[in-house]
């Protein structure tokens, strides 16, 4: 039987944690590791706990969730992290994914989202709200950003890297993206690995990001 998936939550409401606890108790293939009510007591947890999955609120008192984030990550680059937040404001969304999150989710999903929501972040697939998918296109395509770009490294990218980042940028997991290529999964993760360390890049919603704001999305790309 597989392990548990390790989960650290984050968020400034006790009341608010303790009902995502208890949910998330429900399911034997999820542990909550451990619980944080800020930004700096969640970067110290996810260094000493090693969750695989971190649910972090975006606006907390003192350090923020998007400032939290980042340190989170450069420590450990492979962490998957959860924006869990009310605020839908497109701004706010795009920022998170730039910074590093593998998703972004809003406080009114229900639970068997959520619980869904955590597994596919855990399998290494980009999360985004559906009611934010939109706001988000619409952000990326009107108000491009150099935030997320390093120096141009796509040119060193094979046919084969580009089209995997296209299928990136739809959000499409390994799996899927195996099945469409008729390639195995573990190839598919090597391909990602390769393109993330060539745009020097933390994740793969970076890196889908990185497609849309450089016109690498399209369907034709590598063909």
């Amino acid at each position: 039987m597989a392990s548990a998936i390790r989960v650290l939550l984050v968020d400034d409401h006790t009341l608010f944690r303790s009902g995502i606890r208890l949910l998330l108790s429900r399911h034997a293939d999820l542990d909550v590791v451990g619980e944080a009510a800020d930004g700096a007591e969640a970067i110290k947890l996810a260094h000493t706990l090693q969750p695989d999955v971190v649910l972090l609120d975006l606006n907390m008192p003192g350090l923020s969730g998007v400032e939290a984030l980042k340190l989170m990550l450069q420590a450990t680059p492979t962490l998957a992290v959860l924006m869990l937040t009310v605020s839908e404001d497109a701004e706010d969304l795009t920022t998170a994914l730039r910074a590093g999150a593998c998703g972004y989710l809003l406080k009114n999903i229900d639970a068997d989202y959520l619980i869904s929501a955590i597994h596919r972040a855990h399998a290494g697939e980009a999360v985004v709200a559906e009611a934010m998918t939109a706001k988000l296109v619409q952000q990326l395509r009107v108000a491009p950003s150099v935030a997320v770009a390093a120096p141009r490294g796509d040119e060193m990218l094979t046919p084969r890297e580009r089209e995997i980042l296209s299928c990136l940028a739809l959000g499409e997991s390994n799996k899927l993206i195996a099945r469409r290529l008729d390639l195995a999964e573990s190839t598919i993760k090597i391909h990602v690995q390769n393109i993330l360390k060539k745009l020097g890049l933390s994740s793969r919603v970076q890196a889908a990001v990185y497609a849309v704001e450089h016109g690498l999305a399209g369907s034709d790309n590598g063909q």
